[in-house]
C-alpha cells in the first residue's frame, strides 16, 4: 500500500536500513516490533552487524527473534 507521496505503508515492505536508520528511537523501535519473520530479522541483524553494531538495537532484535520463535511453537 502506498501514499500519495509514493512511501510505503505496508511495514513488512520496509528493507533493514528503513528500520534500523532513522534518528528517532521511537521509530527503530517500531521498525523491530514490526518484523514478523525470521528471514526479515536475518536481514536486520546482517545489516546492523555490517553498519552500525550498535549492542542495544542488536539486544532488541535477539528478543524479538525470540518472540517470533516461540509465536511459531
Amino acid at each position: 500500500m502506498s501514499n500519495p507521496d509514493g512511501q510505503t505503508t505496508d511495514a513488512s515492505d520496509l528493507s533493514p536500513e528503513q528500520r534500523l536508520e532513522p534518528s528517532n528511537t521511537r521509530l527503530i523501535n517500531a521498525g523491530i516490533v514490526t518484523i514478523n519473520n525470521m528471514e526479515t530479522l536475518r536481514a536486520c541483524v546482517a545489516y546492523e552487524n555490517a553498519n552500525q553494531q550498535r549492542i542495544p538495537i542488536l539486544r532488541q532484535l535477539k528478543d524479538r527473534a525470540s518472540e517470533i520463535r516461540a509465536e511459531d511453537d
